[in-house]
């Protein structure tokens, strides 16, 4: 029996065939799925989403310079079309994204619609990360991935070879790139490293833990399941790995003097907990936080604007602080869906 069957289902009318079709697609992780390979390729194999593609200026292929005694690391450079493709007389943000998966699965091409969407909505060159996955490679491999490409994409923007604000710069993802997004944020202030204007936090995965009262409330039925992300979280930590370290589970971490946050939390996600936690402890702190809340959504749904209207204004809202970003403007309060 899923949560939906045995509690009344909370999500919106027209997410739940949606999230019928993704689950049905989606490998069953940590039940008959348990093998990364096998995961990876199941998801290969389901059909195309249909999740919207908007152009943008241009799209770069690059390899990057990974960590010390690590490989190197492809990005997928998006540039904004219009003037500021042109000009540096009109600066932008520049955004460093990481896709989600679990730390286990997807890559630049599942999220290309994201990071195009994002691109063309806030007007920022976004540089998405191929970060190492697990458990082939297992934490704190994505971390230092992560933060690898924050430092490239922060000197290449000083330098003037992303054409963006150098006081812009931005570290965004969702799900597990969100956890990468808020980690690398973390490192760039414990190890004095490139300043970071905003985090831009999606859904993001926070805490090792998974002892939330969402884990229970929303263990199924609503496409992420808690099973999913027992098994996420053995691949990404193995067998000795330290869940609560904090660059695993920022949701344990010292947050004073962060960047501020814009968080988007859905009401359907075993994550929605977690995220909320985040920005409480970050406005405790004295962090500037957004978030925007939609009650009535699942896990994913961001990349789905063209059925979702919760969608299109969740990535309204984060298109909107980005662009802000550039102007140096602190946020505070709460912004798009409902908030809490």
């Amino acid at each position: 029996m899923t949560t939906a069957d045995a509690g009344g289902d909370r999500l919106a009318p027209g997410a739940r065939p949606l999230v019928d079709a993704l689950s049905a697609a989606f490998p069953d992780l940590g039940g008959t799925v348990t093998d990364a390979v096998e995961a990876r390729r199941v998801l290969a194999a389901a059909p195309a989403s249909a999740k919207s593609a908007p152009p943008v200026g241009a799209v770069e292929e690059r390899v990057i310079p990974g960590p010390v005694g690590a490989p190197d690391l492809p990005v997928r450079v998006y540039r904004p079309e219009g003037p500021r493709n042109r000009s540096h007389s009109h600066p932008r943000p520049t955004v460093v994204f990481f896709h989600g998966g679990g730390y286990t699965l997807c890559d630049l091409d599942t999220h290309d619609a994201t990071a195009r969407t994002l691109c063309a909505e806030s007007g920022a060159v976004v540089v998405s990360v191929a970060y190492r996955l697990a458990p082939e490679h297992r934490f704190p491999a994505a971390t230092e991935d992560a933060y690898a490409a924050l430092c490239w994409a922060a000197a290449r923007t000083r330098a003037g070879g992303l054409g963006g604000d150098p006081g812009a710069v931005v570290t965004a993802g969702d799900s597990s790139g969100g956890g990468l997004a808020a980690v690398a944020a973390l490192l760039a202030r414990d190890r004095r490293g490139p300043a970071v204007a905003l985090q831009v936090l999606i859904y993001p995965v926070l805490d090792a833990g998974q002892g939330s009262d969402s884990y229970t409330s929303n263990a199924t039925g609503y496409f992420l399941t808690a099973a999913h992300m027992r098994w996420f979280w053995e691949q990404y930590l193995g067998p000795d790995g330290d869940g609560t370290h904090p660059y695993a589970s920022p949701l344990r971490a010292d947050v004073a003097a962060l960047p501020p946050a814009h968080i988007v939390t859905a009401g359907c996600d075993p994550l929605c907990d977690e995220g909320a936690e985040y920005a409480l402890k970050l406005r405790l702190a004295g962090v500037s936080v957004t978030r925007g809340h939609y009650p009535e959504m699942f896990h994913g749904f961001l990349g789905f604007p063209r059925i979702l209207g919760d969608a299109r204004a969740a990535m309204a809202d984060v298109a909107e602080v980005v662009a802000l970003a550039v102007r140096g403007r602190k946020i505070s309060g709460d912004v798009g869906g409902v908030t809490g």
